[in-house]
């Protein structure tokens, strides 16, 4: 049953030519026995002007191995990948031959692995996960997935052994925060974002976009030759922003990125507790221009979270250590150097 038009095809042509690699499960090969190309003669021509290959790398998921060598996916398009387990490998190898490479995770599929593996060795910025089920299932539940599309058709079905989108199991508490709704003919087209934090050292894909909302902020800080500009978000764990801040904020001179943000919410608060603060630089440990450096305020507000971009230098303060104290109160401290130079943009001039 197609559930989508030749208008939304094209729509799903398009952010496939977007991708460097597209993923779906092993079960959706069996199924489906999908091709996995970028159809548009146009697109694949702008992928090659690009120095990129005709078609993304088509990526596959398996714990058995079980595939069907037989399958459109293996005989189409250009490089093909395959994570497995260990014990998947040797069955995943012998009935491809050389279609494709396998790559063994370990014991289990570890899917932080497999992504941090086509990142750092196949150099892929932007995957497009296809399906099936289980795949999402998994990835949303992981808080993996950095964006979920969603097309309403104007068809129900009743079918009780009609495939499913998503799984059981337990997901992000909150809302999903809605970005795009479009209409494409007679479908509608529903983008989200993931909003909830993460609970412990793992980053999310909420944390990665609340992180890059602090280092957006750092922009708006009043220039300055004695301070570094910062931005600062505090989260709550249902994903609902509490408060946002930067340096300099308002009329106040001296005012820091989180000092500010936190100003802003009662200090009786109950969702602050499992709050999480994101700040484009590390909480300062000290200051000479306010009795408590922000790693204090943090921990007095009672959050026990926080995920920064770079580690404080020694510009202004020499030894600062604002995770240490944290982590000493018993707090998270979660660094994530992808965004390090999105950071360091508005203190270029203090950085030499």
């Amino acid at each position: 049953m197609l559930l989508s038009g030749p208008a939304d095809f094209d729509r799903v042509d398009a952010v496939r030519a977007s991708a460097d690699a597209l993923l779906v499960g092993a079960g959706t090969i069996r199924a489906d026995n999908p091709r996995l190309l970028v159809g548009s003669p146009e697109r694949r021509a702008v992928r090659l002007a690009e120095g990129r290959p005709e078609h993304p790398l088509k990526v596959t998921v398996t714990a058995t191995g079980d595939l069907d060598p037989g399958a459109r996916f293996w005989h189409t398009g250009g490089d093909k990948l395959v994570y497995t387990t260990d014990r998947g490998a040797a069955r995943a190898a012998r009935l491809l031959g050389g279609a494709a490479d396998v790559v063994p995770l370990g014991p289990d599929l570890d899917w932080r692995a497999l992504l941090g593996h086509l990142h750092d060795e196949r150099g892929v910025g932007r995957l497009m996960v296809e399906g099936g089920g289980s795949v999402h299932t998994q990835l949303l539940r992981q808080g993996l997935a950095d964006e979920l599309q969603l097309v309403v058709a104007p068809l129900i079905v009743g079918d009780p052994r009609a495939p499913r989108l998503f799984g059981p199991g337990r997901y992000q508490e909150g809302r999903l925060r809605l970005v795009e709704t479009r209409r494409i003919e007679d479908v509608v087209l529903m983008r989200y974002e993931p909003t909830a934090p993460g609970t412990g050292p793992l980053p999310t894909a909420a944390d990665r976009h609340w992180l890059r909302t602090a280092c957006e902020l750092a922009a708006l800080c009043p220039p300055s030759e004695t301070a570094f500009s910062v931005g600062a978000v505090v989260v709550a764990a249902d994903g609902t922003e509490l408060a946002r801040g930067h340096s300099r904020e308002g009329d106040d001179p001296v005012v820091h990125a989180e000092e500010a943000a936190l100003a802003k919410i009662d200090a009786a608060d109950p969702r602050l507790p499992g709050a999480t603060v994101y700040s484009s630089l590390e909480p300062c440990a000290r200051r000479a221009s306010r009795p408590a450096p922000c790693a204090e305020l943090i921990l007095r507000a009672g959050v026990r979270r926080v995920v920064t971009a770079w580690r404080e230098p020694d510009t202004f303060v020499p030894g600062a250590d604002g995770t240490g104290v944290l982590v000493r109160a018993g707090a998270e401290v979660v660094v994530l150097p992808a965004y390090e130079a999105l950071a360091k943009a508005p203190n270029r001039h203090l950085l030499g």
